[in-house]
């Protein structure tokens, strides 16, 4: 089994038992008031838990596809846990700016693996950025241009507030999915610009 599949199975077995207890639920969701008080086990338990079959469907969804795609790269640049690591501290850092903003605010919560399915997806940009991708599963649209629409959207959705989604963790965990990934092999940034402007589709 890859390591993708076996971050979703533990996803979905953490969200449908989340649903059935309201205290589980409580007890793994981010709350930065918590957090400050020492729950720091809060910052990656969010990641594993969702508000809804929808939410936990379109997340797990999009790491099937692209998880399994980049989940080699990590692997044979960091070793055998090397993804999971990259997910991991996808779902710590994207969640990490929310805290500060949010720190004294007792009334605030967020959970889902957002942060780091933006962190996998745009990875993936950085491999293939004119590769076709399926938004909502159905309407094409090459990667690149998903990813300058999907920053435009979190960008806007953030200033304009009032949204259930945590949309600074969307972009959060994009960042550190560009960013961790050209730390990790400098050369990928070469394969990218090259990949860009010589567009393939």
């Amino acid at each position: 089994m890859n390591h993708t599949t076996a971050i979703i199975i533990i996803t979905v077995i953490i969200s449908i038992a989340a649903w059935q207890s309201q205290p589980l639920l409580a007890r793994l969701i981010f709350n930065p008031l918590a957090v400050k008080h020492g729950q720091f086990d809060r910052l990656l338990t969010h990641g594993f838990i969702h508000a809804d079959g929808m939410h936990l469907l379109f997340n797990m969804f999009t790491l099937y596809f692209f998880g399994r795609a980049i989940e080699r790269f990590y692997i044979d640049k960091f070793g055998n846990l090397g993804f999971v690591g990259f997910y991991v501290l996808a779902i710590v850092v994207a969640i990490l700016p929310s805290y500060l903003r949010h720190q004294h605010n007792a009334r605030y919560f967020s959970l889902g693996a957002s942060g780091a399915v933006s962190a996998v997806l745009f990875a993936y940009v950085l491999f293939a950025p004119w590769n076709t991708l399926y938004l909502f599963a159905v309407l094409p649209i090459p990667a690149i241009v998903f990813a300058v629409a999907y920053v435009a959207y979190s960008i806007y959705m953030d200033r304009r507030g009032g949204s259930r989604s945590n949309h600074t963790a969307h972009l959060f965990g994009a960042i550190f999915g560009v960013v961790a990934t050209i730390a990790a092999e400098p050369a990928v940034l070469l394969h990218f610009l090259h990949r860009l402007i010589n567009p393939s589709f």
